[in-house]
């Protein structure tokens, strides 16, 4: 069975993210390190609602709730990825970024030194949520390391 040492995993704990989880943890060897990577697409900067929102106390207000929002949740993610880690005898490293997911990941893939790169396929058409676009064949062209894409659980 495949197996690394250090592996990089992008995942923003949606159901197809935590299916990249599960097989990143059966593919990183004990002792190894998890290298856990968070981007917050970057349209999320200009989510002021100020179509109607009507004042300036207002929109900080609101800018401030999204902003709490998302780290609460990445938080939460973050802190059940680091107990599976301790758990399985794995070095844990959480990584936010802000910016386009597949530029995100081709930069912290190029700056570290990763065995395997494993992230999640596009959430099945019909189903809620954000559908990020990350071109899968622009990351296979510009990342060192295999790149492994785990189907949805959906699917």
């Amino acid at each position: 069975m495949l197996s690394a040492r250090a592996v990089l995993i992008a995942s923003h704990g949606s159901a197809g993210g935590r299916a990249a989880e599960a097989t990143a943890f059966r593919l990183v060897e004990g002792g190894g390190r998890l290298h856990h990577l968070v981007v917050v697409p970057e349209f999320w900067k200009g989510m002021l609602g100020d179509d109607w929102l009507n004042n300036a106390a207002t929109h900080i207000r609101f800018g401030r709730y999204v902003e709490n929002t998302i780290a609460t949740e990445i938080d939460a993610a973050a802190a059940r990825l680091e107990a599976a880690a301790r758990e399985c005898g794995i070095e844990y490293e959480r990584e936010v970024r802000v910016g386009r997911p597949g530029e995100c990941l081709l930069a912290v893939a190029a700056k570290g030194e990763f065995d395997l790169v494993v992230i999640g396929s596009p959430r099945p058409k019909g189903q809620r949520g954000l559908r990020s676009r990350l071109a899968v064949e622009d990351l296979v062209k510009g990342l060192k390391a295999p790149l492994i894409v785990v189907p949805h659980p959906d699917r």
